[in-house]
């Protein structure tokens, strides 16, 4: 992209826990969200010990997906932001949220943490709260259920129709932030 066509987000970050244990949990929406944004970008993952992630890059966007344990998150982060002076509103975080239902994309600027441990040491890390990000509803637990059991549990069979087509609308809303600005994701997928 041209100088005055460049991306709004020049790192897009999608958080989850590493491993099969992991994959395919509400927890891990993150990296779905990045599988499919960096498919469709014709983009591979590639494991990088330095970072302590996966990353893979197309059109001078990097997509990162931190290796180490959610809570961890914000130190590779930091360092691949500090290593491409990427600052931190060119920086956009992909979480998850039991806040929103399943599917409920929510495109914010700046904030809290809210209660989410990743998007926590990732603040911590980069020393700011104005850390773009794109929480993507995994639905609240129902009934006696743990929220642990709930956030690292998989999607039910019933959800995935919902599921699969909430996570095209992400990279939708992510594709919209590049080409357009986060305003106007913002109004139109919030």
């Amino acid at each position: 992209m041209d100088a005055i066509n460049k991306p709004s987000f020049r790192l897009i970050v999608g958080l989850g826990n590493p491993g099969r244990e992991y994959a395919g949990t509400r927890h891990n929406i993150g990296f779905m969200i990045l599988d499919r944004l960096a498919a469709r970008s014709g983009a591979s993952f590639h494991p990088s010990k330095k970072w302590d992630a996966d990353l893979a890059s197309h059109g001078g966007v990097h997509f990162c997906k931190p290796t180490g344990y959610m809570n961890c998150s914000g130190e590779p982060v930091a360092a691949i932001s500090h290593f491409y002076k990427v600052p931190a509103n060119e920086i956009l975080v992909v979480l998850d949220d039991i806040a929103l239902p399943l599917g409920k994309i929510r495109i914010r600027l700046d904030g809290s943490a809210g209660g989410h441990n990743g998007l926590r040491s990732v603040i911590e890390h980069l020393g700011t709260r104005a850390v773009p990000r794109l929480r993507f509803g995994i639905g609240a637990s129902e009934g006696e259920k743990a929220l642990t059991d709930h956030v690292l549990g998989r999607f039910e069979k019933s959800e995935s129709a919902v599921l699969g087509e909430s996570l095209d609308r992400a990279v939708a809303a992510i594709a919209t932030a590049q080409e357009s600005g986060a305003q106007a994701a913002m109004n139109h997928f919030n």
